[in-house]
């Protein structure tokens, strides 16, 4: 019995990245608070599809209102933070429940999206472009 309360009160810990966001999620058990860089969610993301987008992970297990969560994000805009921030949302679910690594799978959660903007080469104007040539 001593061990469930202390799996109750645990805190857990997940880190997402997107471009050049991070987000760094703690949950512990509680009513569903959401705060991000101690704000509430809908005044960080004021969007409604970036606030869907940044929960995705938990109304696809359906834990929403299971689980206070306390999010620090920094760097990136605004729609790399949201992915940030649901990409560590689902890896600190991960965590805390094995059998939902399937259903987030599944739904493409627990993967990281690469996509990095593309350094400046040397000798050129930028990533892909080239200075002009001239023939003469």
């Amino acid at each position: 019995m001593e061990q469930n309360a202390q799996e109750q009160n645990q805190l857990l810990i997940g880190i997402g990245r997107r471009k050049t966001s991070t987000a760094i999620v703690k949950m512990k058990e509680g009513k569903g608070s959401i705060s991000i860089n101690k704000k509430d969610l809908k005044l960080f993301f004021p969007v409604s599809y970036q606030q869907e987008a940044a929960i995705e992970s938990l109304t696809v297990t359906g834990l929403a209102d299971k689980f206070d969560i306390d999010i620090k994000v920094e760097g990136g805009g605004i729609t790399g933070q949201a992915d940030a921030v649901k990409l560590g949302i689902a890896r600190a679910l991960a965590k805390y429940d094995q059998s939902l690594v399937g259903k987030l799978r599944e739904h493409g959660l627990l993967t990281r999206n690469s996509k990095m903007k593309e350094r400046k080469k040397y000798g050129q104007k930028g990533a892909r472009k080239r200075f002009q040539w001239t023939k003469r």
